[in-house]
């Protein structure tokens, strides 16, 4: 059985300024550290054999603060972190680095080099399929992002996305692989 501990990102300066992110770096602001210091608080005790992060910077930002009381220090934690373009944010298109609240709300409106909800949910199956084969057996926490973590559990639950709720910032959902 593999357990996977399923992590949001912390909140950062674009989530506060309600920028779409898509599949910028992004950086964690003040909150978003204290969120991911709570989370780090929280699972301190647990077993986890394997952190892997999003390769967006602040999934990486997040995973190294929950990460680090796990490890002797911070060389050690990153060399043992593992990072993957799977669980990358959605690429948002034309929508990146716009104030969400002025965009579009029907997706008959939106861009058409927006990455489809398909595609997403091919990675999000490639991601679970890549963890079973190659970490079986093992307790795993992964920080992705709110869309790619909402497809990766529609896959797992096989049930559509708009059934998912939402993930709060650092908020962590358990999956049993």
């Amino acid at each position: 059985m593999t357990k996977l501990y399923l992590v949001r990102h912390g909140e950062t300066v674009d989530n506060a300024a309600q920028i779409m992110q898509g599949q910028t770096p992004g950086k964690l602001n003040a909150t978003g550290i204290a969120q991911a210091e709570e989370v780090a608080r929280k699972m301190v005790n647990d077993h986890i054999d394997v952190f892997i992060s999003s390769d967006l910077y602040r999934s990486i930002q997040t995973c190294e603060i929950i990460a680090l009381p796990h490890f002797q220090d911070e060389k050690s934690m990153q060399q043992a972190m593992i990072t993957t373009p799977l669980i990358r944010e959605r690429d948002w298109g034309d929508f990146t680095g716009k104030f969400i609240p002025s965009l579009p709300k029907n997706p008959k409106d939106w861009p058409d080099n927006i990455e489809s909800i398909e595609k997403m949910k091919s990675r999000a199956q490639n991601f679970l399929t890549w963890l079973k084969v190659t970490y079986p057996d093992k307790t795993i926490l992964a920080v992705g992002h709110g869309i790619i973590n909402k497809a990766i559990q529609s896959v797992y639950f096989k049930r559509p996305m708009n059934e998912i709720e939402k993930m709060g910032n650092a908020e962590v959902r358990v999956l049993i692989l």
